[in-house]
């Protein structure tokens, strides 16, 4: 049995809290806040025995193995330290903090403790993502020359807003062009060429993103995020002798449509339960459970490529966090 608890209390918190209850031997056991008043409620809503109003309390807790670092990315890095000094396995919300330097940060503490840290990149851990990327080791569409991925919400939202916040680390590229940029790292590795443009807003932060990645294999990636319209939120992954698209949500897709070069299209089903998150904590313990200190489908090398990356291109589009 792992016993987890969440750190945070809003609304990545509540969609994890409840798909944990599709985890074989798992157990939510505490919440953590920086006020009891947040705490408490989140315990009754989601029926977790016990509730702390500081993140250091939930840290200390004996009866916790895991956390759930579930805060704005502007936290993230503050929140994972005090559950590694915990003695805690952390799993932490996408990205992993704000830049390359705060996540290096994290994962070298984690290696010198011994203990467990993973990126709660979900997508990763998505059978159908997964069903995917093995279809394409296979050759089922040639040699990958292209990936294209969209993420883009309506707002508009107020200059308050988490998503416009700096000091909370707003706009689009964190928090939705992450997904794009994983999709395509996630196939393609590391780009050896990126270009970036954004518009920014009023608070500095960007609202409207496009980028151009490239490989000297010759594949390309186009991806886009936002938060000034609502895009299709598919992708496609574009090879010499097909293409593999993927619906809307594509980091969570219903189903993926496989293309081979003069065939029928083949509608590839996800049979999935819950909301997704369940996926991400059942890897954390089959790590835990084989004594690993990092997962093979979300390893640190991975999150530090590419939070690498965003790094790049938050410098080309005049975003800055410091």
């Amino acid at each position: 049995m792992t016993r987890w608890g969440i750190l945070a209390t809003g609304n990545i918190a509540a969609r994890f809290a409840e798909d944990l209850r599709l985890v074989p031997d798992a157990e939510l056991v505490a919440v953590g806040s920086r006020t009891r008043e947040s705490a408490e409620l989140f315990a009754r809503r989601h029926d977790v025995p016990r509730a702390y109003a500081s993140w250091a309390e939930l840290a200390a807790d004996p009866d916790v193995d895991a956390i759930y670092v579930a805060t704005p990315h502007a936290a993230h890095h503050e929140a994972a330290l005090a559950c590694l000094a915990g003695g805690k396995a952390v799993l932490v919300e996408k990205p992993c903090t704000l830049d390359l330097p705060t996540t290096t940060e994290l994962v070298e503490t984690a290696r010198a403790r011994g203990l467990f840290l993973m990126e709660a990149m979900w997508m990763r851990t998505n059978p159908l993502i997964l069903r995917v990327l093995e279809l394409i080791r296979d050759g089922a569409i040639g040699e990958v020359t292209h990936v294209r991925a969209d993420f883009g919400v309506a707002g508009p939202f107020p200059p308050e807003h988490r998503m416009r916040a700096r000091t909370l680390g707003g706009g689009a590229l964190l928090d939705l062009g992450v997904y794009p940029l994983s999709l395509a790292h996630l196939v393609l590795g590391v780009p050896q060429h990126v270009q970036a443009w954004a518009k920014l807003t009023p608070e500095a932060v960007d609202e409207n993103t496009g980028m151009v990645l490239g490989w000297d294999s010759g594949a390309v990636a186009t991806l886009s995020c936002g938060m000034v319209g609502a895009t299709a939120i598919t992708a496609s992954i574009t090879g010499t002798t097909g293409r593999i698209d993927l619906p809307e949500l594509f980091f969570r897709p219903a189903h993926a449509v496989l293309h081979r070069a003069g065939a029928e299209p083949e509608t590839i089903p996800a049979d999935l339960t819950g909301g997704g998150y369940q996926y991400e904590a059942i890897e954390v313990q089959r790590c835990l459970a084989a004594g690993l200190t990092e997962s093979p489908l979300v390893p640190h090398a991975a999150t530090l490529e590419v939070m690498g990356l965003i790094d790049d291109i938050k410098a080309r589009i005049g975003v800055s966090y410091a």
